[in-house]
């Protein structure tokens, strides 16, 4: 496991088309699918990722919360199968189910929806706006595995706030950081 920042697409960037294969309801989801009209995350994680696991329970806190609110969410894993079977869409569908996620979880097999949006880590964060321009790219928070601080995903909470509240996104931002995407060779 490399311990990988994300790589922090320019802001205003607009949201890179997708159309991937659900592994919880099996169907094909696009971002015009899933989009909202306030604000949209798209995450990049996995299943086997201990940066992923050690927020899970908060992450999907997170996601029941402000989808209430109107805020969409998605999540994306772009891992290599071959060489980490833990990451593959039949395990995917365990994951969704163990964790309860409240999101659809897609598979990426080619890995161009994470090239398109650079996402170099799980997890990796990005908030597009109601225009699907990125407001926001970073980490959760400040929390990481085998540390005190506790997991309150304050960063992206503060984030959708904004955008809820139709107020600006801070600019300062920090990255993400987790394991690296485990790219095909």
């Amino acid at each position: 496991m490399a311990r990988t920042p994300s790589t922090m697409m320019p802001l205003g960037t607009i949201a890179p088309p997708f159309n991937l294969p659900d592994t919880v309801s099996g169907k094909m989801l696009s971002l015009e699918d899933l989009k909202s009209d306030i604000a949209t995350v798209v995450m990049f994680i996995c299943n086997h990722c201990p940066y992923v696991k050690h927020i899970n329970a908060e992450l999907v806190k997170v996601a029941n919360e402000y989808q209430a609110k109107g805020i969409a969410f998605v999540a994306i894993s772009s891992n290599d199968v071959v060489n980490y079977p833990d990451d593959a869409p039949d395990k995917m569908t365990e994951t969704a189910a163990q964790e309860a996620y409240p999101f659809p979880y897609l598979y990426d097999e080619t890995q161009e929806v994470a090239k398109a949006y650079d996402a170099a880590c799980t997890p990796d964060f990005f908030v597009f706006d109601k225009n699907l321009q990125c407001s926001y790219r970073g980490q959760f928070d400040d929390a990481r595995p085998k540390t005190e601080t506790p997991v309150t995903g304050k960063d992206l909470r503060h984030a959708l706030d904004c955008l809820i509240e139709g107020k600006q996104v801070p600019v300062d931002q920090i990255p993400s950081l987790g394991c690296n995407i485990k790219w095909k060779a």
